[in-house]
């Protein structure tokens, strides 16, 4: 039998996950590692880390399996957006890698959109103006930290560090180029004013190549510890969102991909690059006449784990006594309390927000507290927070698009029948819930076989993605969302006037403990 491993590097691990040539999961392993968080704003990584559990991931899994020689035809990668890593001329580290999350560009992203350069460059690039992108983060630190900027050989993201660490070249495919902020999609080339903006030359950026290239000749050393054939090809893959779309067979124009991880995300493919004239969702490229058009959130699991972690860290130690999933309990204490969360909504804003509001200075509210509203109401009305953001970005990208016609959810909430059947009622349309839940590493693995020829079309992810789960909108939960939805969309609207005054009071709160911290 065939083969295929898909690497998917995302934001707190990197799953490694053997399919064989039906699509079926032969094996997988998980492995984490920290986002560090130093300072205000801050949302680093060490690639270091991130490089060691790709090597432990692919050598788990290979020794578990015991493949014959052969019979792994190749490896593919996702890896997530908008990371970007300094490296000297040597090509070590300057930096820790710096990811989406990382919010210290902000105000160099407030300065584009309201000097009309931000609209200009987002006509070009299909990627909205805002601090996530590495074209924001290198006018910070230009601007900011001029040494440590001036010391760059070379700027990066997670994934082509990976590669030159593997294989000794420097190459980057479109679709993660694309998400820099600095890549023209009509060109298909990196863009001349982007690249001015950054201060930044064409010969200190990565080859540019086709999601479909490969690359092999893996360094010797590695090849032993991972005990891989060091001629097997690896496929350079995508960025993570346009592979969720692949991996749950959400490749038709009429389909929609939900998606929720840590962040989250809808999108859904087209033929061709579209873009907002408004500027609220992205247009990234998958393949050769595949476009992801959407819109990503920051505030997704993410957000769960705080409820969690910080309003039911009893129910959480009670969980892990008991040795049952400390989700599973909170899931099961908000689904007592009715859809709607007695009029409780929850702006889940913990991370500032991207799709729609593009706003870093966002925050996290809870709206129509009464003595009747108990810590139950609080998770419920978490959860149905994240998926009112989502549907909303769902309005804006129905804008460009069109409306969908069927919605195939995928992610770590897909574990939750509660939290699945809320996107349904909220969507008020079927969710389709594909049979594996690791889309993403499998949309790698069908790029993939692709590449390879193992297939003649990506279309035949159709073949290899199965459904576990339909969900079918309750109708008597209509009545609560229809009115809730409406307030919770004029409450952000309204209260964005405000974000930046309360962002600005907590950063400078921020700072005063810090120097307070640093003079004891």
């Amino acid at each position: 039998m065939d083969y295929m491993i898909g690497i998917d590097i995302g934001t707190t691990s990197v799953k490694t996950v053997l399919f064989d040539n039906v699509g079926k999961v032969q094996g997988y392993s998980n492995n984490l590692y920290p986002l560090y968080q130093d300072v205000p704003d801050m949302a680093e990584e060490d690639p270091d880390e991130i490089f060691s559990s790709i090597v432990d991931g692919l050598t788990t899994v290979l020794r578990k399996a015991n493949l014959s020689a052969g019979e792994l035809k190749g490896v593919s990668f996702s890896a997530a957006m908008h990371s970007l890593i300094l490296l000297d001329e040597n090509h070590k580290p300057l930096t820790r890698a710096i990811t989406w999350a990382d919010n210290r560009a902000v105000k160099y992203a407030d300065q584009l959109r309201e000097n009309g350069i931000g609209k200009q460059i987002y006509e070009k690039t299909g990627t909205p103006i805002h601090p996530m992108t590495p074209l924001t983060k290198l006018i910070w630190l230009r601007n900011d930290h001029q040494d440590l900027f001036n010391q760059a050989r070379w700027f990066v993201g997670i994934k082509e560090y990976v590669i030159y660490k593997l294989f000794g070249v420097l190459k980057e495919d479109y679709s993660i180029a694309n998400a820099t902020g600095m890549f023209n999609i009509f060109k298909m080339d990196w863009d001349d004013q982007a690249l001015e903006l950054a201060g930044v030359d064409r010969d200190q950026l990565p080859e540019l190549v086709d999601t479909t290239d490969t690359v092999s000749g893996m360094n010797p050393d590695y090849a032993k510890v991972i005990g891989i054939d060091p001629d097997t090809p690896f496929v350079m893959g995508a960025s993570d969102g346009p592979l969720a779309n692949l991996g749950v067979n959400a490749i038709d124009p009429s389909v929609v991909a939900v998606t929720i991880g840590t962040s989250g995300a809808v999108r859904v493919v087209t033929d061709k690059p579209k873009i907002d004239p408004k500027g609220r969702v992205f247009c990234y490229y998958l393949a050769p006449n595949k476009w992801v058009v959407g819109g990503p959130v920051n505030n997704g699991g993410i957000v769960f784990r705080w409820v969690r972690d910080q309003l039911f860290a009893p129910e959480k130690l009670t969980a892990e006594q008991m040795k049952i999933d400390s989700y599973d309990l909170l899931t099961e204490i908000a689904s007592k309390i009715p859809a709607g969360s007695d009029g409780l909504i929850f702006h889940p804003f913990l991370g500032g927000e991207r799709a729609p509001i593009w706003d870093a200075n966002a925050r996290g509210s809870f709206f129509g507290l009464t003595r009747n509203h108990t810590r139950a109401h609080m998770v419920r009305a978490a959860l149905e927070g994240i998926v009112y953001n989502l549907y909303t970005v769902l309005i804006a990208l129905e804008e460009v698009v069109g409306k969908p016609t069927s919605i195939q959810a995928t992610g770590g909430f897909a574990r939750s029948a509660l939290w699945r059947q809320m996107l349904a009622d909220i969507f008020e349309q079927d969710v389709t819930i594909p049979e594996s839940v690791e889309g993403t590493a499998l949309g790698a693995a069908v790029l993939g076989m692709y590449s390879l020829g193992l297939i003649d079309d990506l279309s035949e992810v159709k073949n290899f993605v199965g459904v576990t789960n339909v969900h079918h909108p309750n109708p008597e939960t209509y009545e609560a969302y229809r009115a809730l939805v409406p307030i919770y969309i004029r409450l952000s609207r309204q209260l964005q006037t405000e974000y930046k005054a309360i962002a600005d009071f907590q950063r400078s709160q921020d700072a005063k403990k810090k120097a307070s911290n640093h003079d004891l």
